[in-house]
């Protein structure tokens, strides 16, 4: 079944400290909930508009809520040749920074 493949994760501790750096990092909830809290430097790409997201760079870190939404697309990107890493948890793992509003 598609949601018990394993897919490339790092931890949001392990997010932490690669946002040290310039990073690609999309975040699939919906916009609402996006709005509602995000990781800064992180683009709004909902699960469902997953299919038409163009990487910019060459690695691509997924988040989401909890975990399940970033593992799809995480698992759809990997199908499509991009090195891309679930974030485990998702945002119920954050503990840094958050920005507020759609932006």
């Amino acid at each position: 079944m598609f949601l018990f493949k394993k897919v490339p994760s790092i931890t949001a501790q392990e997010l932490q400290e690669k946002l040290k750096k310039p990073i690609e990092l999309i975040d699939v909830r919906s916009p609402e909930e996006f709005a509602q809290g995000h990781i800064p430097k992180a683009k709004n790409v909902p699960l469902d508009k997953i299919q038409s997201y163009k990487p910019k760079g060459k690695t691509v870190y997924v988040v989401c809520a909890s975990g399940p939404r970033s593992k799809r697309a995480t698992q759809y990107l990997v199908s499509q040749n991009v090195d891309a890493y679930n974030i485990e948890g998702g945002m119920m793992m954050w503990n840094g920074t958050l920005k507020v509003g759609y932006k």
